[in-house]
């Protein structure tokens, strides 16, 4: 399996007032072709900056990040980056709002219309179409705001906390929405989260970055014992609880 996503060596530095903060430093993985990974690890430790600086925009220190073996120096159409709010504008229909970045990319074509609104359909959110983002639950902008991304075709998803915003009902129900999308649509994800329950549930790898400067401190090979996974049944496999036990020790959080 190919690896379409290397991060080599990766050191970010940042002037503060009380001087320059290491955020991350050397940091090396990799995410292989059609791979669910997640990141967890301490607040303030470089998730997100790390999730900038795969998509581009951030240059990083040191090191270097590669897309299908081509070196990262800005943003990239392989990238499609997913933020903890979904970001819908009010004023703009759901099917409006899901062609913004085909308009800002200007490539309105007749096939990407007609893509958007198959994704539309078959994520059931047609009836939608011409409807507002303050007439939709919180789950359905979420699944919105995928087809947004999914529609300009990217080869990598970045979900930067991108369930954070939800209930834990509604949270649970749109990890299986977009998982199930996510593996139907054949797509590299890398997800950050602070929820140590829901990178195993959707991963097939978790990696636990240290408390600042992170670094890579574990990486876990998700395993689970379930004939169909999705996010809910992998939380109800005996192994789920070890995972989750191991990665909270390795977090080494002292409250």
């Amino acid at each position: 399996m190919k690896a379409v996503v290397e991060v080599q060596n990766i050191g970010m530095k940042y002037q503060s007032l009380n001087g320059e903060i290491t955020a991350l430093e050397n940091i090396s993985l990799s995410v292989h072709d059609g791979e669910f990974v997640s990141i967890v690890g301490p607040s303030g430790c470089g998730k997100s900056t790390l999730l900038s600086i795969i998509s581009g925009l951030l240059a990083a220190t040191s090191g270097a990040v590669l897309l299908s073996g081509e070196k990262v120096t800005g943003t990239s159409p392989k990238i499609g980056y997913m933020l903890q709010k979904d970001h819908l504008f009010e004023w703009r229909t759901i099917y409006q709002n899901v062609m913004l970045g085909l308009e800002i990319r200007k490539n309105v074509t007749k096939e990407a219309k007609a893509r958007a609104l198959k994704l539309l359909n078959t994520y059931g959110l047609y009836e939608f179409k011409d409807k507002y983002p303050n007439q939709l639950s919180g789950g359905m902008r979420q699944r919105a705001a995928l087809i947004r991304t999914l529609v300009t075709d990217p080869e990598i998803l970045l979900l930067d906390e991108a369930f954070s915003a939800l209930d834990y009902q509604t949270r649970l129900v749109v990890n299986d929405d977009i998982y199930d999308i996510i593996k139907k649509e054949n797509k590299t994800a890398l997800l950050v989260t602070h929820d140590i329950s829901e990178s195993i549930s959707m991963a097939d790898r978790v990696v636990l970055l240290s408390k600042r400067p992170g670094r890579v401190k574990n990486i876990y090979e998700i395993n689970l014992n379930c004939a169909h996974r999705t996010p809910l049944s992998s939380r109800e496999t005996p192994e789920f609880r070890h995972y989750f036990q191991e990665i909270w020790k390795g977090l080494d959080v002292h409250v």
